[in-house]
């Protein structure tokens, strides 16, 4: 085949996965067409993200927007099918478990198309978790399954995958952070919201495990008004959130809670710098339980699974779910003690993008 190399970003965790295999294939020369599906369409959340990571405009920009995970899968499904009839690629890479990944992956399996899916064979075992699906289906379908860490290659040979179509490269995400710590320096993000660098934690929370359910909610915030009396807490607002909190009339209660800095969503520059000055970490990302863990960080993930079971094992994270007393208890162990120390896994080097850049070239040629 000879046609360009598709790469897919959906939404905003793709952007950081993607930006250094862009830019590996742009040094060596190699056809790329670089697509956002518009599954994010947020300005704060998308385009910062373009700005942040150096990333050229999308080549192709299909403008999906939001809707049921039904109707997104499909109007992507409808709408790729249509580029790559034109534009015949050599090979499509999908990253992550948004609905853009799965939908592309599908596409690529009826038309023929060898498809490799970055970050493959994650597992949280939680079929509620509309991503879990994703990864389910996007692995059983992909060609090339382009595994972060061991975990990702053992649940994928239980599952039955052939050997050949497994290939550990190692953690995108860690080259990205890598590359750009130097440029967050320069952030101003500290002096902006008058916070002093390394006496504050972090918290991200949109999941709908956590969000969506005012019981949960209510637990993490009775968790939050605590730990807010201790340390400064720099809350980025997901506009799902922001909406929630309305909906429930939690907005005063979340405005309240002693020290709270909250902003919108944080360009990636602004967050590195935040998050690698930070005392601690409290998240329902997925993104982030691997960032603390290159950095050292102590990380508190606010779910009851991860499908990142090494940043336990081997980083910095302790998984408390949305119960009070469990994220009390570890972080106040985190800020006395300094919380779990832990290891950067192998292959989170930095190099993940020259070994994905490396196996596509081989692939197309």
């Amino acid at each position: 085949m000879t046609g360009p190399v598709i790469l897919v970003v959906g939404a905003r965790p793709n952007f950081m996965k993607i930006a250094p295999i862009h830019a590996e294939l742009e040094r060596r020369g190699i056809p790329q067409i670089l697509l956002h599906t518009g599954q994010h369409y947020d300005e704060n959340m998308s385009k910062v993200f373009f700005d942040d990571l150096g990333m050229p405009l999308p080549d192709i920009y299909l403008g999906i927007g939001s809707g049921s995970h039904a109707a997104q899968t499909a109007k992507v499904m409808v709408e790729f099918e249509k580029v790559c009839k034109e534009h015949k690629p050599s090979m499509v890479v999908v990253v992550g478990d948004v609905n853009s990944t799965v939908a592309c992956s599908m596409v690529c399996a009826k038309e023929w198309i060898p498809c490799a899916h970055v970050e493959a064979g994650l597992r949280s075992f939680d079929r509620e978790m509309p991503e879990e699906i994703n990864r389910l289906i996007a692995d059983a379908i992909a060609d090339y399954l382009l595994t972060p860490s061991p975990d990702g290659d053992e649940n994928l040979r239980k599952e039955g995958v052939a050997e050949e179509r497994i290939k550990r490269v190692g953690n995108v995400m860690i080259d990205s952070l890598f590359n750009n710590l130097e440029r967050a320096k320069e952030s101003t993000i500290h002096s902006d919201l008058n916070i002093e660098k390394g006496n504050y934690g972090v918290l991200t929370l949109h999941r709908p495990s956590n969000v969506d359910e005012k019981e949960a909610f209510s637990r993490i915030l009775d968790a939050l008004e605590q730990i807010g009396n201790q340390i400064p807490l720099v809350f980025p607002l997901h506009p799902r959130t922001k909406n929630r909190a309305e909906q429930f009339g939690l907005t005063n209660r979340l405005e309240s809670i002693p020290n709270i800095v909250l902003t919108g969503p944080a360009g990636y520059l602004d967050f590195v710098a935040l998050m690698a000055e930070s005392k601690l970490v409290l998240t329902d990302s997925g993104g982030l339980q691997e960032e603390t863990t290159a950095l050292g960080i102590p990380c508190l993930t606010l779910r009851d699974n991860t499908e990142r079971p090494i940043t336990v094992t081997e980083g910095t994270n302790t998984i408390v779910g949305n119960d009070t007393e469990a994220i009390l208890k570890a972080a106040f162990n985190i800020l006395e003690n300094g919380g779990k120390a832990g290891r950067i896994p192998e292959l989170w080097d930095g190099k993940t993008a020259i070994r994905i850049a490396d196996l596509i070239d081989e692939i197309i040629r």
